[in-house]
């Protein structure tokens, strides 16, 4: 009878530590994924990352250490990383909506338009999904021309490069490059005149959190230099009030970040020129040449959405923080948000603010010199930055901090390329 006690009371005690190790690795889980999610809203992707993948150690099914890994390998442009996590977010939690939000995003990036546009609808149906439906049969970014590259000359370089196109096959325009523009912009006016086609509005955030519909439509083509492009999804916005313009005409359109996405490519200031060369080995060949620690800063970044690039950087004195690279910033090489600025150690006292213009209409901004600006180990010094430009909105809109923009007057001594396949930045004096 005493030895049946024993094992009886042993049995008793191994039920017990059986139903105890769960809720001791579910605890542990939420300690690491508790330390991922503080990485990650600092910007520490791979920190982030291993505190995510310690938890799925500890609980396989824990839903946000799945979504975050996913979340971070798309930032990274990792995509096979990224869809296998966030199947398997989806999986875990089907009625959440970021994983497909997230998924879609992975898509896009690879021009899986028509999937994309399910998955969108599945979170709601809007014109983004009617636009990205439209393509069935369609190759998004198809490129057409027997060059290898092609070099678009500015029709000027300041306040913002412009350079002429042709879209639809129509007469040359005037389009200004901003890589704080997702996918071609087109003043709804022009768009209207060369046919392009309209699937509906959304509604966008611009400078000073001014909100504006924004349109979503397609065109047949864009002809750059010695390459002609086909089937482009566009954005309609009012581009002719933009205060930026050639001498000699009005700004149809904006190339943005979707366009630049599919070339290696080069906004080569102190040329004068944009370079287009198609993602083929003798491109990539020729860009591991450009990348010579020596003669270049090669800068790592990530990207959150359809185009919010960001790197990090520092300003005078303060803790680094990711900077968003929008080169669009007429008159100045810097926005910053309140934090920033305040960590910097900025004193706008009694400097005068004045009115621009952004996407959204007037936005009203406050001038000032930062002595010192580091984008990775490029420095800068006096470089005119701006308060009130940026919506509040965009420093935590990606679940981490984004101290403010670096841009044009940063950029500006600089070729900046753009290589997205090893999502790295290229500062040098050019191709």
């Amino acid at each position: 009878m005493r030895r049946f006690r024993t094992r009886a009371a042993c049995s008793a005690a191994a039920i017990l530590l059986v139903r105890l190790i769960p809720a001791a690795a579910g605890v542990q889980a939420d300690d690491f994924v508790g330390r991922g999610d503080e990485l990650f809203r600092g910007g520490q992707f791979a920190g982030a990352e291993s505190a995510y993948a310690k938890a799925l150690v500890a609980d396989q099914q824990n839903y946000q250490a799945v979504l975050r890994l996913g979340e971070i390998a798309l930032l990274g442009n990792r995509f096979v990383e990224a869809e296998e996590q966030l199947r398997r977010a989806m999986k875990l939690s089907p009625d959440e909506k970021r994983p497909k939000e997230l998924f879609a995003e992975v898509l896009y990036r690879q021009d899986r338009f028509e999937e994309a546009a399910a998955l969108r609808r599945e979170v709601g149906p809007d014109a983004v999904a009617d636009k990205l439906a439209s393509f069935k049969g369609l190759r998004p970014y198809e490129t057409l021309g027997d060059a290898e590259s092609t070099e678009v000359q500015f029709v000027q370089t300041d306040p913002l490069p412009i350079i002429r196109a042709r879209i639809n096959g129509g007469d040359e325009v005037y389009l200004l490059i901003d890589t704080g523009a997702a996918e071609l912009y087109l003043d709804p006016e022009f768009a209207g005149k060369i046919g392009a086609t309209r699937f509906g509005d959304t509604t966008g955030t611009y400078a000073g959190g001014k909100q504006a519909a924004t349109g979503h439509g397609r065109v047949e083509s864009l002809q750059l230099g010695e390459l002609t492009i086909r089937n482009l999804p566009v954005l309609l916005l009012p581009t002719r009030r933009l205060p930026v313009r050639p001498p000699d005409g009005q700004v149809d359109g904006v190339l943005g970040t979707s366009v630049l996405y599919h070339f290696f490519a080069t906004l080569d200031y102190p040329d004068g020129k944009l370079i287009l060369r198609r993602k083929t080995e003798k491109s990539r060949a020729a860009l591991e040449a450009l990348a010579n620690p020596r003669d270049t800063h090669v800068i790592p970044f990530w990207m959150a959405g359809s185009h919010f690039m960001v790197a990090w950087g520092r300003i005078n004195e303060s803790e680094p923080c990711l900077l968003f690279a929008d080169t669009g910033l007429a008159g100045g090489g810097l926005t910053l948000h309140e934090s920033a600025i305040k960590a910097a150690g900025i004193d706008r006292t009694g400097l005068p603010s004045f009115e621009g213009i952004g996407g959204g209409g007037p936005v009203k901004v406050t001038p000032f010199t930062v002595k010192r600006v580091s984008f990775g180990g490029a420095v800068q010094a006096d470089i005119t930055g701006m308060a009130g430009g940026l919506p509040p909105s965009v420093e935590y809109q990606h679940g981490f901090r984004i101290g403010g923009i670096i841009s044009h007057g940063f950029f500006r001594a600089y070729a900046l390329t753009f290589d997205f396949e090893k999502m790295r930045f290229l500062l040098g004096a050019g191709p």
